[in-house]
């Protein structure tokens, strides 16, 4: 049983958390420059494995939908794989596994990232097969069709009937009135149902454009070759011709706590407060990222050691800030153990979140925290496919490609003041939404 509990959490972190840590193992060299598209290039040599990551970072996600069509972005996860042009329906993948290699895709509020790969000596195939994704996607009625019945069945599959499944949604419309940020990347099924196909259509024409994207080619390459590659299957392909819609919304302040019950599909219940934050890459953000790995990160963390350990009112706590590129939220959240009072939990949660508030921690728990980002940094960047990914983010969100080499100094200038102050700040009453999920049994 305790397994399971522990696995339960597990998953719950996986939906709702990515993470933010970004390897440093060494000094990432690379070279980047502009086509006259507008399409961003990166190449990273790596000759220690003869693979290559051929990767393309669109800055497109759930929040540059419209209120009434959400979901499109992650719609488009799945429709570019329909096929191309001159790529047949359904073959698209099969081109990468029968080299050898590996594909996939991911979606977020803030961008959306395809990938391969592959053996280096099929570099120039990854780069046919991404550049056809660009030009000659199949916008078409058969594969939308295909593609909504996909994303429906995904959203029952993965929301409506897992458990916690709808923590996200429940957190972000109470959370955000204005910002787009208050839909998630999953969309309304209704939207998806009554989109007409020209409206796919238009959304690949303005998002999906070299000017739009950043390509990131890394690994086993010769610097020169690639780039003579990249000239050769992107340099034609031509730019968007309307403006990219970037939404500008500032959402107000919170101004009071929120507060509601879920009855949901569920035996456990669970506490959870979402206080709204700071964007990443700002200097509060580091902090409070530390802060919550401080609250939650492991058996020695404080919510854990107090609420698990010691007073014995839970199984498991979380707490970590969602990493997006717009001001968002830090979620703590803790499963009450077995007949204990789940507003007994909430205060419990409290009592700790204020000992940060009033008290600097000790400088061996500081030291201790500092030690564990930096370790985290040095080994979590081993992979070609970690470090395409990680270049790809760094210049989509901030411009700034180099951060791969620096961010972690944004880490380590952080204080415990630093700490303090952001838990003073942001970790307030009139800040936070929170949620009891309770089982339906329970429901009056």
């Amino acid at each position: 049983m305790k397994k399971t509990k522990k696995s339960l959490l597990t998953l719950l972190v996986l939906m709702l958390s990515g993470s933010v840590m970004i390897a440093q193992q060494q000094r990432i060299e690379f070279t980047e420059f502009d086509l006259t598209n507008g399409l961003h290039v990166i190449l990273h040599e790596d000759h220690s494995t003869p693979i290559v990551s051929v990767s393309v970072m669109y800055h497109v996600g759930s929040k540059n939908e419209q209120p009434n069509r959400t979901g499109f972005a992650h719609f488009f996860e799945h429709l570019m794989f329909e096929g191309t042009k001159n790529i047949p329906r359904g073959e698209y993948a099969k081109f990468v596994e029968k080299a050898g290699g590996t594909l996939n895709a991911n979606t977020s509020v803030d961008r959306t990232y395809y990938y391969e790969v592959l053996p280096s000596n099929q570099l120039e195939m990854g780069l046919w097969l991404e550049s056809e994704r660009m030009l000659h996607a199949r916008v078409d009625s058969i594969g939308i069709a295909t593609q909504k019945k996909v994303v429906i069945e995904e959203k029952k599959q993965s929301y409506d009937n897992r458990p916690y499944g709808s923590i996200l949604i429940e957190v972000m419309k109470r959370a955000f009135k204005k910002h787009p940020y208050r839909w998630t990347t999953i969309g309304d099924p209704d939207h998806i149902r009554a989109a007409k196909d020209e409206e796919f259509q238009h959304f690949y024409d303005q998002f999906y454009v070299p000017n739009n994207a950043v390509l990131v080619i890394a690994g086993d390459i010769e610097i020169e070759n690639a780039r003579h590659l990249v000239e050769k299957y992107f340099g034609d392909i031509p730019s968007g011709k309307e403006e990219i819609f970037r939404p500008t919304v500032v959402e107000p302040p919170l101004n009071g706590e929120i507060r509601d019950t879920i009855f949901d599909n569920i035996q456990l219940p669970l506490v959870l407060h979402a206080y709204r934050t700071p964007a990443m890459g700002t200097e509060d953000f580091y902090a409070l990222d530390m802060l919550s790995t401080l609250l939650s990160d492991g058996h020695s963390s404080r919510l854990y050691k107090a609420l698990v350990d010691e007073q014995q009112i839970a199984m498991q706590v979380g707490s970590f800030p969602l990493p997006f590129r717009d001001p968002s939220v830090s979620i703590t959240l803790a499963l009450p153990n077995m007949g204990k009072d789940v507003a007994e939990l909430e205060q419990a949660m409290i009592d700790e979140i204020e000992k940060v508030k009033n008290n600097l921690i000790d400088e061996r728990e500081f030291q201790k925290l500092q030690n564990k980002f930096e370790n985290d940094f040095i080994n979590s960047n081993t992979r070609i496919s970690t470090r395409a990914n990680n270049l790809a983010r760094y210049y989509t969100y901030f411009g700034n490609t180099n951060l791969i080499n620096t961010e972690l100094e944004k880490y380590m200038a952080v204080t415990r003041e630093d700490i303090k102050r952001v838990a003073q700040k942001y970790f307030t009453k009139d800040n936070r939404v929170v949620l009891y999920y309770l089982p339906k049994s329970q429901r009056n």
